[in-house]
């Protein structure tokens, strides 16, 4: 991806929408929202921001923190957050391999995986959000009854997540492999831009979620 424009100034326009960290670099969740959130959502690669925005958006009384790598990315993810003036929601911009140096242990009520890289070539594995390194973290991360939520178009890379998931020791529950066909789970979907362009393709999304 190409640099953008103006690019730290487009950053510093909106500085307001990163979260906050304590003086050890570990997320202050309480600096970030204060006390009068009532559940605590991550979301790990929110990209350009349309499921982080409409989830905060659709659970007002929650905190949203989303994590992106990419800083160009980002930034229009917390643009879109600015324009909306959505008050609970800010964001990260680390490697998820840091995860649990900074986020909070045991914080999350729910993690979202949304069409994450399927890193499809065997040698690349591990750099899967569900492989089993990134699914032993999330333990860390998760607090007790938390709930991962997983979307992937690609069947190869839901496959490798149903077999890393048991061999992790998740529980798994609405698995389904065609979610906006599924009467019971896709009135309650929030879909992403990569989502809305490929079902528009007639591409079928996988889903599940996943406790301990």
């Amino acid at each position: 991806m190409r640099p953008k424009k103006h690019r730290e100034e487009r950053i510093g326009a909106v500085e307001d929408r990163f979260a906050v960290f304590d003086g050890e670099g570990r997320l202050d969740i309480a600096s970030t929202f204060g006390a009068g959130y009532k559940k605590l959502f991550y979301e790990f690669g929110c990209g350009k921001g349309a499921f982080c925005c409409a989830l905060a958006q659709r659970e007002p009384e929650s905190a949203i923190v989303a994590v992106e790598k990419v800083r160009d990315v980002l930034l229009m993810a917390m643009e879109k957050a600015a324009a909306a003036e959505i008050p609970n929601l800010r964001f990260c911009n680390f490697d998820l391999e840091h995860a649990c140096e900074i986020l909070p242990p045991h914080s999350a009520d729910a993690i979202y995986l949304n069409f994450s890289d399927p890193w499809p070539r065997k040698r690349h594995a591990k750099r899967r959000l569900t492989s089993p390194a990134f699914l032993e973290r999330y333990k860390l991360i998760l607090k007790e009854g938390g709930v991962i939520y997983f979307k992937t178009d690609n069947a190869g890379l839901f496959e490798y997540s149903l077999e890393t998931f048991a061999q992790c020791g998740y529980k798994l529950n609405n698995v389904c492999r065609d979610l906006h066909a599924d009467e019971k789970l896709s009135p309650g979907n929030i879909e992403t831009e990569y989502e809305k362009n490929f079902t528009a393709k007639g591409f079928k999304i996988n889903y599940l979620e996943a406790t301990l």
